[in-house]
């Protein structure tokens, strides 16, 4: 499984970064750093949760988020 991870930074100076691929995959952070860290536990969770509810057959062997 492969994800991008979009970042920008807000006129406050907040960065924020999505994965457009998981909806509901968004979070800020005081850095880009801190952003992408947050985005990428949150899909992990995400990622979990379809496992655990069967919307995903087989775990995935490998999961790669690309930060842009």
């Amino acid at each position: 499984m492969e994800f991008r991870i979009e970042t920008g930074q807000e006129a406050d100076g907040r960065w924020i970064a999505e994965i457009q691929a998981l909806p509901g995959v968004l979070a800020y952070g005081e850095s880009k750093g801190r952003a992408i860290s947050r985005a990428t536990a949150l899909a992990l969770q995400v990622i979990g949760d379809r496992i655990e509810h069967g919307e995903i057959d087989v775990a995935p062997e490998r999961v790669v988020f690309l930060a842009a």
